[in-house]
């Protein structure tokens, strides 16, 4: 029996068989869901994404690979699209049991014989290219569709920058972009966690001295060391829960990969409190500006 997860569903919420594959974009090394043939599947376990029409796409894609009459659970916390579940399957043809659970909502259903509505939902959630930011992105993907205005200000205060460096949680590669304007950078690293980011990433920074990586900027021999520089807008949130400790485990990678004399150029919310954290490892940290809510740290190690 092929077991397909998404995600990582609470274990006391949803039994997952132990040799099920993984196919989360958020966990580096799983397999890529969009790669599944039709009928691959017997079973799969859905922890479905917070955004409608991400949600849509991942349930569109299992469906798409189950067998005839292959089961699927869904959940989802009921504040991040729980309360939603049984009406999207719905959608699609699905006759969902639905229990609520610890906050969650819990889904069990059957591939219907004829599915509705699947091909849709795909071509929706796909890669797509977007005008107003002129570059290859997917929905799900953080700030899939806008220039987030954190992004916006490091960009807007940026010096040109040179040698080596390294984008941690680079996104579609929009800062990244910028910084290989100049002639004098010779290598940068891109990080990214999410697979989809990589892949569009990919496309959107199309220069040799690019090297991305799908992986955890937390994890070791990622980065290369002694860069002159680093570029981040890390990310805060964890599991829908607000958790500065990414942005500082950042400050830290980051302290840890520059040369002495590098520096980090970062932009963060500004009502969280890294300063603290970069004033512990760096030798000087200032406020290059402040504006709309953000901070951008110019911190030389």
């Amino acid at each position: 029996m092929r077991h397909a997860v998404y995600g990582l569903p609470p274990m006391d919420l949803a039994e997952v068989p132990g040799d099920a594959v993984q196919y989360s974009p958020l966990i580096p090394g799983a397999a890529r869901l969009e790669d599944l043939s039709e009928n691959s599947l017997d079973a799969a376990t859905v922890l479905a994404p917070p955004g409608t029409i991400e949600r849509r796409y991942v349930l569109a894609q299992v469906l798409r690979a189950l067998g005839p009459g292959g089961r699927m659970v869904a959940l989802a916390p009921k504040d991040r699209g729980g309360t939603r579940l049984a009406k999207e399957l719905a959608t699609f043809g699905c006759v969902a049991a639905d229990q609520p659970r610890r906050h969650h909502r819990i889904c069990t259903t059957e591939r219907p014989q004829d599915p509705a509505g699947l091909a849709e939902a795909i071509d929706e959630g796909g890669p797509r290219h977007v005008d107003n930011l002129a570059l290859c992105t997917q929905p799900g993907i953080f700030s899939w569709d806008r220039l987030d205005p954190g992004t916006a200000l490091l960009l807007a205060n940026l010096p040109v920058l040179k040698g080596r460096g390294a984008d941690f949680g680079c996104g579609l590669g929009i800062l990244s972009r910028a910084v290989l304007a100049s002639d004098a950078v010779t290598a940068v690293t891109l990080v990214e966690i999410d697979r989809r980011a990589v892949e569009m990433a990919r496309r959107n920074v199309a220069d040799p001295r690019a090297t991305i990586h799908w992986a955890d900027v937390r994890a070791p021999d990622v980065v290369p060391d002694l860069l002159d520089f680093v570029v981040t807008n890390p990310p805060f949130h964890e599991g829908g829960a607000e958790d500065p400790s990414l942005g500082r485990a950042f400050i830290a990678r980051a302290r840890e990969v520059l040369r002495p004399g590098g520096t980090l150029w970062m932009v963060a919310n500004a009502h969280l409190s890294y300063e603290a954290a970069l004033r512990e490892v760096f030798r000087a940290v200032t406020v290059a500006v402040q504006a709309n809510g953000y901070r951008v740290y110019e911190a030389r190690r």
